[in-house]
């Protein structure tokens, strides 16, 4: 009894150090935070960004602010983040390219690695490659047959030179040494735009965008870059099912605070986010959007931030693009 005694009372000490641990922790936020978009209004990630924002002001009780500080591809509102005082009080929500800047531009205002603490990967999407019905092609290797025997007429269509779509056809290339063509646009809306039109044959977009035209059967879905396939487009491939290994490409959204910012803040807002995600409205709201959500923690989060950026420099340098 006296041993049972003694098991309890050290069990209760112990808990009591945990809590007390908790406890030391200083209360987060103390004011308003700034939530920094680097893109501008009612794109995804300001979506995305804007979701948190607005669960995070009614769990913890101080104003979370989206700040959009749109230019460069994204790097003016990410060096503001790598600059900003490591309180807690300043977070950035960005997408896929926090991993592509690194390789596409010669100079960028802050070190991918150095530069931020990463917490999570909030949420992704698959990349689509798709065709349009007057293409005679049911499947991706069918479609770069096509595009081998007449280049000009069996074109991808893109939305914007540096975006992970654009990139994953130049990745794909690559690998398959083809020669067909990769139209960018200025953004999503106009590279599906012309794809359905029939303008461009063959296309490659972030699944939201191209999604409810593949459903409805005005576009063909030919494969995802995803590493399994989506719930949405079961019948859809992913690159590795239609016989391309190591061509995954997905849009994410990031969240990072700045270098140095208190181990405590990181793990209390991670836990947030991770209760935000569970949500019944929330998951809705971003699966709706083409999503699905990831949560990684931080540490999964920072290696899969250096496997982004290793991935598309090294896709950059063999594409030979580049952004001034």
């Amino acid at each position: 009894m006296k041993k049972l005694i003694k098991n309890i009372m050290l069990c209760f000490m112990c808990g009591m150090a945990v809590s007390a641990g908790y406890a030391a922790d200083p209360a987060w936020p103390t004011r308003p935070v700034r939530v920094l978009v680097p893109f501008a209004p009612g794109g995804t990630t300001d979506v995305i960004a804007r979701i948190i924002a607005a669960r995070m002001t009614e769990i913890a009780g101080h104003q979370f602010i989206v700040d959009n500080r749109a230019g460069a591809g994204g790097n003016i509102g990410t060096g503001i983040v790598a600059n900003a005082a490591p309180d807690g009080q300043t977070l950035l929500v960005n997408s896929s390219a926090f991993g592509v800047n690194p390789g596409l531009y010669k100079s960028i205002p802050y070190d991918p690695y150095k530069s931020f603490i990463p917490v999570t990967n909030f949420a992704e999407s698959p990349n689509l490659f798709s065709a349009h019905p007057s293409v005679p092609a049911k499947t991706l290797p069918d479609a770069l047959k096509l595009a081998a025997a007449d280049p000009r007429k069996y074109s991808f269509a893109t939305p914007g030179i540096g975006t992970t779509p654009h990139l994953a056809v130049e990745m794909l290339k690559y690998a398959v040494k083809s020669d067909a063509g990769n139209i960018p646009y200025n953004g999503a809306g106009p590279s599906v735009a012309a794809h359905l039109s029939g303008q461009v044959t063959l296309a490659c977009s972030a699944l939201p965008t191209p999604a409810p035209h593949v459903k409805a059967g005005r576009l063909r879905g030919l494969a995802m870059g995803s590493r399994k396939r989506h719930p949405s487009f079961p019948d859809v491939p992913t690159m590795a099912d239609a016989g391309y290994k190591d061509q995954e490409s997905e849009t994410m959204q990031g969240v990072y605070f700045p270098a140095g910012t208190p181990p405590h803040i990181v793990r209390r807002f991670h836990a947030e986010l991770v209760k935000i995600a569970q949500m019944p409205e929330v998951r809705e709201r971003v699966e709706g959007l083409g999503f699905q959500f990831v949560m990684n923690t931080p540490a999964e989060f920072m290696v899969q931030t250096r496997s982004e950026v290793e991935k598309w420099t090294r896709v950059v340098k063999n594409a030979k693009v580049q952004v001034q």
